[in-house]
């Protein structure tokens, strides 16, 4: 999820946020990066396989970006209803794109975490790939409180993004990649406490993987079935 931009006029539907990779002019490299440099298919298979989608589910993907895990839940889960949501026009224009070239219909809507356009209990599960270090504390706390509102009682929030360093290479790439965006909060583990505090229960780290620009954790939460 792109972080703030104050450049932006005022009545701009893109003001609060700059895109991804900082840049407009650097768009078309994004899923390059995640594709060489994260082995993102990895990483996102893993999340989709924990996160266990079902044919009668309603699925949101939290800060959607071009699409490419949406689109990989979609066609593994044909008879899912898969939503996209990302703050980022030319983000969802690439990802409508790409759900076409799949064949697969998946609705993308533009919108910001900290005010999902979604009714209560709306989804059975919200997945969310490498968006909450984009977050602020407070914005990531404003995010965890919207996807806790819109998940139905006993729904599952499954997310994936850098986490703690576990060696020390690890630890010298994280006190760098710490200077960028907002990845202070994940890599000294806070998320699951984050989590817990606005309301999810069961709350864990699933596992781990090393990527070239840091350590990813795949975390677990749930809605309690009570509501």
């Amino acid at each position: 999820m792109p972080t703030r931009d104050e450049t932006a006029a005022p009545d701009s539907p893109t003001r609060g946020y700059i895109p991804a990779l900082g840049l407009r002019a650097l768009t078309p490299l994004f899923d390059p990066l995640l594709r060489w440099v994260m082995r993102e298919e990895r990483f996102k298979l893993r999340l989709i396989q924990q996160a266990d989608v079902r044919p009668d589910m309603r699925v949101l993907d939290l800060g959607c970006g071009t699409g490419t895990l949406t689109v990989m839940v979609k066609r593994r889960q044909p008879g899912a209803e898969i939503v996209g949501i990302d703050p980022d026009p030319e983000m969802l224009d690439r990802a409508r794109s790409k759900a076409g070239r799949a064949g697969v219909e998946i609705a993308f809507d533009q919108g910001f975490a900290s005010g999902l356009p979604y009714l209560d209990g709306s989804f059975d599960r919200v997945l969310a790939s490498m968006m909450t270090h984009h977050l602020a504390p407070d914005a990531k706390r404003q995010a965890f409180t919207e996807v806790l509102r819109v998940l139905r009682p006993g729904g599952q929030f499954h997310l994936v993004d850098f986490g703690p360093p576990r060696s020390s290479a690890m630890r010298l790439l994280a006190a760098i990649m710490s200077r960028l965006e907002e990845t202070e909060d994940n890599f000294a583990g806070r998320l699951p406490g984050l989590l817990a505090e606005v309301g999810f229960q069961g709350v864990r780290e699933t596992g781990s993987v090393t990527t070239l620009l840091g350590p990813l954790s795949f975390l677990r939460a749930e809605r309690s079935a009570e509501g």
